[in-house]
C-alpha cells in the first residue's frame, strides 16, 4: 500500500481544513519611530515604507493602523536631546511620554507598548551607564526604574525592557508594583542576539554606538542554551511575555521557549529581515508578498503568539482581503 499524503493536498479547500498554523492580523505589533521635533515625515531609506514621524503628523500613519484593526504599535522614541545618562527617558515631558498620552487620547482602542532603552537618548549610543568603557549593568538599573515609572505614569498599556541588563524585570516590576501599577505587564526581549540584522533599526532610530559595540550585553549568535537561561530568569522574576529577537534566523529559540515556558511568546521580525525582502522584491527577484508571509508564517510555526513586525500593514492588507 502507498501512504498518500498528497490526498490532503488536492484543493485549496482541503488544505484549509488542515492547516496546522495561520497568521492573523491578532498576532501583530506594528513599530513606530517617533521624533521630537514639528512637520517631521521622513522616510527611512534603508526601510522602505517606514518612516520616522513627529506627533503633529502621526495620524496619517495611526489611521490606517487603526483602520487595518492591527491591534497594538510599539513606540520607539527619538529626542532631539542627549547626554551620558539618557536622562530624557525619564522626562515626564519626554517624546515617548507625549506620545503615549497623545495616542492614548486620540486613539483609544490602541494597545501601546513603549521600548525601555536608553541607545536613542544616550550621546555614546550604548544601552546604559558607561564606565570603563562598558555599560555598567547595576548603575544603569536605578535609571530603567525611572523611566518605566515615568511611562506607566504616561498611560503606557505595556513596558518592553530591551537592554539585556542582569535583574531588569525584577527592578522593573518592583519599581511599578512599589509605585501603584501592579497590572502593567512587561514584555521582556529575554532572548535578545547581538545580530548583524540590527543595521536599518540604527539609521532609524540614531542609536549607533559611537565606540565599540553591544556584545558584552546582547547575547553571542552561536549561543543556544544560554537563551533558556536568560529566558528563565526574566520568567522568575515576573515577565509576562518573553522575547526573542531577531525572529527568522532564532526560529530554533521560539520554540524552545516555546516548548519550555507557560506564557505567551513574542518575537521581533527586525529591521535586517525586513529590509532584505523589501530590496530582493524591489529587484524582481522574489514575490514579495509570498515571501514575507511565508516568514512570518514560519515564526507562528516555530511558536510564537505575537510577532513585532514592519510588515504588519502589508500583512494586514492581505488578510483583509481574504
Amino acid at each position: 500500500m502507498i501512504n498518500r499524503t498528497r490526498r490532503l493536498r488536492k484543493t485549496e479547500n482541503i488544505r484549509r481544513l488542515v492547516r496546522e498554523n495561520k497568521l492573523t492580523i491578532d498576532d501583530l505589533i506594528y513599530p513606530l519611530f517617533i521624533e521630537e521635533g514639528e512637520n517631521i515625515e521622513k522616510e527611512i531609506v534603508s526601510m522602505p515604507g517606514i518612516k520616522r514621524w513627529s506627533l503633529d503628523r502621526i495620524s496619517k500613519e495611526l489611521d490606517e493602523v487603526v483602520a487595518l484593526d492591527i491591534p497594538a504599535v510599539l513606540l520607539f522614541g527619538i529626542p532631539t536631546a542627549k547626554n551620558e545618562t539618557g536622562s530624557e527617558t525619564w522626562n515626564d515631558k519626554g517624546i515617548m511620554q507625549q506620545a503615549v498620552r497623545f495616542i492614548k487620547k486620540n486613539y483609544p482602542s490602541l494597545y501601546v507598548i513603549t521600548d525601555v532603552c536608553f541607545c536613542e537618548y544616550t550621546s555614546h549610543g550604548h544601552c546604559g551607564i558607561i564606565h570603563e568603557n562598558d555599560v555598567d549593568n547595576d548603575a544603569t538599573l536605578p535609571n530603567i526604574a525611572k523611566q518605566v515609572i515615568s511611562h506607566a505614569k504616561a498611560g503606557v498599556d505595556m513596558v518592553a525592557p530591551s537592554g539585556m541588563m542582569d535583574g531588569m524585570i525584577a527592578t522593573i516590576r518592583e519599581a511599578l508594583d512599589n509605585t501603584g501599577f501592579p497590572n502593567l505587564p512587561i514584555m521582556s526581549y529575554a532572548v535578545k542576539y547581538s545580530s548583524a540584522f540590527y543595521g536599518p533599526f540604527r539609521d532609524a532610530a540614531d542609536s549607533a554606538p559611537t565606540f565599540g559595540d553591544r556584545r558584552t550585553y546582547q547575547m553571542d549568535p552561536a549561543n543556544r542554551d544560554e537563551g533558556m537561561r536568560e529566558a528563565t530568569f526574566d520568567d522568575q522574576e515576573g515577565a509576562d511575555i518573553l522575547m526573542v529577537k531577531p525572529a527568522l534566523a532564532y526560529l530554533d529559540i521560539i520554540r524552545d521557549l516555546k516548548n519550555n515556558f507557560d506564557r505567551p511568546i513574542a518575537c521581533y521580525n527586525v529591521s535586517g529581515e525586513y529590509a532584505m525582502i523589501k530590496a530582493a522584491a524591489a529587484n524582481g527577484w522574489i514575490d514579495e508578498e509570498r515571501v514575507m508571509m511565508e516568514s512570518l508564517l514560519s515564526m507562528k510555526r516555530a511558536g510564537a503568539d505575537i510577532i513585532i513586525t514592519y510588515f504588519a500593514k502589508d500583512v494586514a492588507k492581505v488578510l483583509l482581503k481574504k
